[in-house]
């Protein structure tokens, strides 16, 4: 049986802001949850990704820019240079490149998407501020290659560990709408909020949720994991629990016989995003 693992990435960790990796399984049907691991730098992440070990994993950052950018920029258009090419930058370089771009398109159309962010609903991978999703890019790609992961559609590693681009949005807004669960403010911890989290995870572990329903997936958790999530209020451990149904759902595709996971056929200098 396949590990799952569910990934809330960020591009700056540190002790109170960690990566967070939620690890679990498939069992008829249930996603189990069996534990969260946390990581206050990124080399500990990507040496725990590079152990010889069988997964599908959902990662929430970015895996691509959109093409709408790169060529304007003149940067490669192959995936793997493009990539080299941006993990050469530093981030200051990459925020004057993207902002030079920005610059000089007009209010309302600034920032280029990539073809998955409508369906998804994601932040443009070129977001370098609220999210910061370029920097998260950044840190996180290079680091997985170096892990010799397995990227499908992207690039061919180790098939043991398989590496898919996830957004917990995706799934919790299926469920909850436009409805905020979580935030690191804490003056914005709210009780809504609480109550947002404690109906999202329900549907989750009822099997409401339209991703988790379309296949018959549900989340299986204890009364102390399920405490946990709740009580979470930056939302770092449900999100990497929401990637981890996310790579349920693409495990049991690929179970199926899909080629790729369930990703539909996409742009490879772009990616894709679960379910999207």
């Amino acid at each position: 049986m396949s590990v799952l693992l569910g990934c809330d990435f960020t591009s700056a960790p540190t002790r109170r802001k960690p990566v967070v990796l939620a690890v679990g399984r498939c069992d008829r049907g249930r996603v189990l949850l069996d534990g969260v691991e946390t990581f206050e730098d990124l080399q500990g992440w990507q040496e725990r990704l590079a152990r010889p070990e069988h997964w599908v994993g959902g990662f929430d950052l970015p895996f691509g820019l959109p093409r709408a950018l790169v060529e304007p920029l003149g940067w490669p258009t192959d995936w793997a240079d493009c990539m080299a090419h941006c993990a050469s930058l530093s981030r200051e370089q990459i925020r004057a490149a993207f902002a030079a771009f920005c610059n000089a398109r007009p209010a309302g159309g600034k920032f280029a998407h990539r073809a998955t962010d409508g369906p998804a609903g994601s932040s443009p991978s070129m977001k370098w501020v609220n999210p910061p999703v370029a920097f998260m890019m950044h840190a996180g790609v290079p680091r997985l290659l170096a892990a010799g992961v397995h990227l499908p559609g992207l690039h061919a590693g180790d098939p043991q560990r398989v590496a898919l681009e996830a957004y917990p949005g995706l799934l919790a807004r299926s469920v909850l709408g436009t409805q905020s669960y979580k935030s690191d403010d804490r003056a914005r911890q709210t009780p809504e909020r609480l109550i947002a989290r404690k109906t999202l995870i329900h549907a989750l572990e009822s099997g409401d949720a339209p991703l988790l329903a379309q296949v018959g997936l549900r989340l299986k958790l204890s009364h102390a994991q399920r405490d946990d999530l709740a009580d979470d209020a930056s939302g770092d451990r449900l999100d990497a629990v929401l990637c981890l149904l996310q790579a349920a759902w693409a495990w049991q595709q690929h179970q199926q016989g899909h080629p790729c996971y369930g990703l539909p056929p996409f742009d490879p200098l772009e990616g894709w995003i679960i379910g999207a």
